[in-house]
């Protein structure tokens, strides 16, 4: 578990906005909560047991596997949403691909755009959950 307060607001921020995405979203705010809450559990296992220089491939494969998650989920339901968190995904990848290729270690300015990367995410997810929420009680009031 981190012990920055900065790093364990963050996580708890994303447990927010997940929560949020899971209790008052649609289908689509649920599946993406979840493969978030899965991608940032799997994070900080893979951070804790897998020696470093693995864990940033991990890190890097995860990011992967998450941003095709949204693409698929993306052309599923089309909700403008998904695909700027999948865009944002496709940046966060490429930050990790950067740094993997240049052979550079993770500094202030990798942490620094990887976290506002992963809060825009969040920040996606809790638009198209209200969004969805908003969409579903004016449906409620005109039927």
């Amino acid at each position: 578990m981190p012990t920055s307060p900065l790093v364990q607001m963050l996580l708890a921020l994303v447990v927010a906005g997940c929560a949020f995405g899971l209790w008052k979203g649609g289908r689509p705010e649920r599946l993406g909560a979840g493969i978030i809450l899965l991608n940032s559990a799997l994070t900080l296992i893979g951070g804790n047991l897998l020696p470093s220089g693995s864990s940033y491939i991990f890190g890097l494969v995860l990011d992967g596997a998450t941003a095709v998650g949204f693409l698929a989920m993306t052309l599923m339901f089309g909700r403008m949403w998904l695909g700027a968190a999948m865009l944002i995904y496709a940046a966060q990848f490429a930050l990790r691909s950067y740094y993997l290729v240049m052979d550079r270690k993770p500094d202030l300015l990798h942490a620094m755009i990887n976290n506002a990367n992963f809060m825009a995410i969040i920040l996606c997810i809790v638009i198209g959950t209200a969004a969805a929420w908003r969409a579903r009680v004016r449906r409620r009031k005109a039927g």
